[in-house]
């Protein structure tokens, strides 16, 4: 016993060593936030809670809801993300066994010849079975810091997985978007080439009729050819949008082209009002910054589990033995022996490992703690880019509404007097491309303004959740 005795003296004089020369944790700098947003003042305050839930409804789409309901069930970075929780889920069941006991069993048999060369051998036989127990205790917390790392890790799987949601249902959104903006381009573009080439065709009979030069059919079929040139453009940038939105629905090119072409092509219309809450509801609803929590707390964790190995181990270990010379008997009690074995071991000198791990794990932690008060940051920043984008485009679109329909009508006041011969083609072809103009500025920002809308629900937190 003195020799136990003096092991577990030593191992005790280790320990405290160790504690004495632990690393000091870092600083934590406190995170303040804000109460209000600065630039909410258009939008109500109330819990944003029920607005969040599916909020591409309430854009009252039918062909946008269909493309997310799709993407959100076949897209395959979403199934690759739901495997990941299966996967950190199986690793979590697997950190929790060792604080069970383990159990094991074996069973043998042997034969051996007894004096083979004299010519009347026999045989020896024997039999044995057995079970073995062993257990460590976690004296100090070690699996119980490295359970809680796997429990993170879970948590943060999990919201990675919302994460994901939010980020596709916004991208679809976005290149739903940009399609029917392309398309709604398209169709003012070729009512502009109708009444172009009206105006190209009364230049030319002009000309014929000697009433003007060939400088004014010229003028008329260069505006003519210049607004056909951008229809390629437009129709390009509609095709890589059909291709985007299959992509992200996991779908082939082309697949979903009859649904996007049989429904209407107005720009999606955001919501008249949208209620937000303080800034701390948006840091409790964003996927990515509850992941960042997590990641702080496997650290943390992984902190605990790597300072945890600076100390004794107890193990506990037991055997079960069966043994006879016949098989009939093997499990009579009179065969039966038992052995229970309790040690203690202590790291003593490690040439400087565990306190490196220690050190790495506390780096590791202090990473964390950075990335977590950079995800708030950065959502506070979002969220409130996109409230002024919101308030911005609705205000510029209210002024350029008023400009295009002036515009419209002095291109029909200019085409009229022009065939009257009130006035040169010059005038005419001015108020053309201004209201070309007007009308490019006032559908693009109808589609800023839908896509900001878009990007604020995804800022306030996407409607997913740990409840959704």
């Amino acid at each position: 016993m003195k020799p136990a005795r003096t092991l577990i003296s030593l191992s005790l004089a280790v320990v405290a060593l160790a504690a004495c020369a632990g690393p000091s944790p870092f600083v934590r700098t406190p995170t303040s936030l804000p109460a209000s947003w600065k630039n909410a003042a258009s939008f109500p305050l109330a819990s944003p809670t029920s607005d969040l839930s599916r909020w591409w409804r309430r854009f009252n789409d039918p062909t946008l809801n269909r493309l997310i309901a799709e993407a959100l069930a076949q897209n395959p970075d979403l199934a690759s993300a739901s495997a990941r929780i299966r996967e950190s889920r199986a690793r979590r069941a697997a950190e929790i066994a060792p604080l069970l006991p383990s159990l094991g069993g074996s069973a043998a048999a042997s034969s051996r010849a007894v004096n083979p060369s004299s010519g009347s051998s026999s045989q020896n036989n024997s039999y044995s079975a057995g079970l073995d127990a062993s257990w460590e205790v976690d004296l100090f917390g070690r699996q119980r810091s490295l359970i809680q790392a796997a429990s993170a890790n879970l948590g943060i799987a999990q919201e990675n997985f919302y994460s994901a949601q939010a980020a596709l249902s916004s991208e679809i959104a976005i290149a739903y978007t940009n399609l029917r903006t392309a398309q709604a381009g398209l169709a003012i573009l070729r009512r502009n080439v109708a009444t172009r080439e009206e105006t190209s065709q009364l230049a030319n009979w002009r000309q014929q009729a000697g009433e003007s030069d060939s400088l004014e059919s010229s003028q008329a079929l260069s505006s003519l050819e210049q607004a056909r040139a951008a229809i390629p453009a437009l129709e390009q940038a509609a095709a890589r949008s059909r291709n985007l939105i299959s992509l992200l629905s996991g779908r082939d090119p082309g697949s979903l082209d009859r649904l996007l072409d049989s429904s209407g092509k107005s720009i999606p219309t955001p919501p008249r009002s949208l209620a937000i809450g303080i800034p701390a509801d948006t840091l409790r609803q964003r996927p990515d910054v509850r992941a960042a929590g997590h990641t702080l707390l496997a650290a943390a964790a992984s902190t605990r589990a790597a300072d945890a190995r600076r100390y004794p181990s107890l193990n506990l270990s037991g055997t079960l033995g069966l043994s006879s010379l016949s098989a009939s008997k093997l499990f009579n009690p009179q065969t039966a022996t038992a052995g229970a074995i309790a040690g203690i071991s202590s790291p003593i000198f490690d040439a400087g490992r565990i306190r490196a791990n220690i050190q790495a794990a506390d780096a590791a932690e202090e990473q964390a703690y950075h990335a977590y008060r950079s995800t708030v940051l950065t959502a506070l920043s979002e969220t409130e880019d996109a409230l002024i984008a919101c308030r911005r485009t609705a205000e510029r679109l209210a002024s350029l509404e008023r400009a295009t329909a002036a515009a419209r009508e002095a291109d029909t006041l200019a085409r009229l007097r022009y065939q009257a011969g009130e006035i040169d083609f010059l005038t005419v072809l001015d108020a053309q491309r201004s209201l070309l103009g007007l009308e490019d500025s006032l559908l693009t920002t109808r589609a800023d303004r839908t896509i900001a809308y878009i990007q604020l629900y995804k800022a306030l937190g996407g409607g997913w959740s740990s409840g959704s």
